[in-house]
């Protein structure tokens, strides 16, 4: 097949753990000597066609091009819609133009579309090469907000991933609850939703057995700082945790919007010479601080996957999470890890406290969490999976559809958070 992968970020623009998945996901499929990839990205957000020029290259058997950003001053943070339509130009310009090496238009056979950013992009091309369009929703509006849409912008993501959901010949979740959430916020009339977990190469995320028993526990944060994180909920419970265990520490690495607010709740809480932000962290020194740790900590409100808890789990991290979402189906308490109820400040300061008091059994459950990880969560099986969508998907009759019907609900306090 020839597949046509549209994203918004794909390295070296990588913004979360979409641009990771992708990039597995294009290179495993490459593997295959029946499927011939193009992926369709982007250039760093900020540049121009001149710092920039569009870029076409082969990359571990994937045809990558990222596109140039065009000439008009969009900012991403406060131009969020207009970014976002300027990218899907410059994309579906560049989609019309692939040829193959001798100048023979390069027709594609499915676009496969990752999240709302590249719906206009990706709609647009699967039509005009009549093809079937495949979406894997990574996350909703809806769910990151607690399932609340009554802001502008929030509105207008929440229309966007209606459409594309509503357009789609085929749809993808990584989690059986996203599954569920998608068919709840844009069924009934949507395609068959297909659930196919994330992946993880092992072999870039090796095993350490932990040491245990350290005098000054360190507690790991790893991932985006956004409010659904619950990074807010680790800061609050850190108090009770030193109390139980002085000397705790808290590195947290990743950046986001939150930063600042975070940073602010840690002198609040009086944490803050205990609290360390690393900022983005590379791949090495992301595995150097889970192997470090005595647990990583994922304390999300809202988390469609969770990829951080494979990887946490295959270096050998032990696992406290929260059972939100995807990562209540990664971590099965008391066996692979300790699990607490999103926002339960007081779960979580109990499942942080049961694993650094007893380094034995959090070394066993990480043991068994690093031997779950098996074919089932292997690139190529989730490449396979995804190639069975692909052929089974079917360019549906189109019919003209009005605008979706959003109830406006107010968003939850978020105290200092905007």
């Amino acid at each position: 097949m020839r597949i046509l992968i549209v994203s918004w970020e794909y390295p070296p623009v990588v913004v979360g753990g979409l641009g990771r998945h992708v990039h597995h996901l294009a290179v495993a499929l490459a593997a295959r000597a029946d499927h011939e990839v193009v992926v369709l990205s982007r250039r760093p957000t900020g540049t121009d066609a001149l710092t920039h020029p569009t870029d076409d290259r082969l990359v571990d058997g994937v045809r990558v091009i990222a596109v140039a950003e065009d000439p008009p001053a969009f900012d991403f943070g406060s131009d969020l819609m207009a970014w976002t339509l300027a990218m899907g130009h410059s994309m579906i310009r560049a989609g019309w133009r692939i040829t193959d090496p001798t100048g023979v238009p390069w027709v594609p056979d499915v676009v496969h579309a990752h999240d709302w950013l590249v719906a206009h992009p990706a709609i647009a091309l699967a039509e005009f090469y009549d093809v079937p369009l495949v979406a894997t929703i990574h996350a909703t509006e809806a769910g990151r907000h607690s399932g609340w849409v009554s802001g502008v912008i929030n509105k207008q993501v929440h229309s966007v991933e209606w459409w594309l959901a509503a357009e789609a010949d085929a749809l993808i979740a990584c989690s059986t609850s996203m599954h569920d959430e998608v068919s709840r916020l844009f069924g009934p009339d949507i395609a068959e939703i297909h659930t196919i977990h994330n992946g993880i190469d092992l072999s870039t995320w090796p095993f350490a057995q932990r040491r245990g028993g350290s005098q000054a526990p360190s507690l790991l944060y790893a991932g985006r700082l956004e409010y659904e994180k619950g990074i807010q909920d680790l800061i609050a419970a850190l108090p009770r945790i030193r109390r139980d265990h002085p000397g705790t520490t808290l590195t947290i690495a990743g950046d986001g919007t939150q930063e600042q607010w975070l940073r602010e709740l840690t002198r609040k809480h009086r944490v803050a010479r205990a609290v360390r932000f690393v900022g983005a962290v590379g791949h090495h020194q992301l595995v150097e601080l889970m192997h470090g740790c005595d647990a990583i900590v994922l304390p999300s409100r809202y988390e469609p996957f969770g990829i951080v808890a494979l990887e946490a789990a295959a270096t050998g991290a032990p696992l406290v999470t929260s059972t939100a979402g995807g990562l209540g189906e990664a971590v099965t308490d008391g066996i692979t890890g300790l699990n607490f109820a999103p926002g339960d400040v007081a779960g979580l300061t109990a499942a942080v406290c049961g694993v650094v008091g007893d380094p034995t059994a959090a070394a066993r459950r990480a043991r068994q969490a690093r031997a779950r990880l098996t074919e089932e969560f292997s690139w190529p099986l989730v490449a396979e999976r995804t190639a069975g969508v692909y052929l089974a998907a079917k360019r549906r009759i189109r019919h003209p559809i009005g605008r979706p019907h959003i109830i406006e609900r107010p968003l939850p306090d978020r105290d200092l958070a905007t």
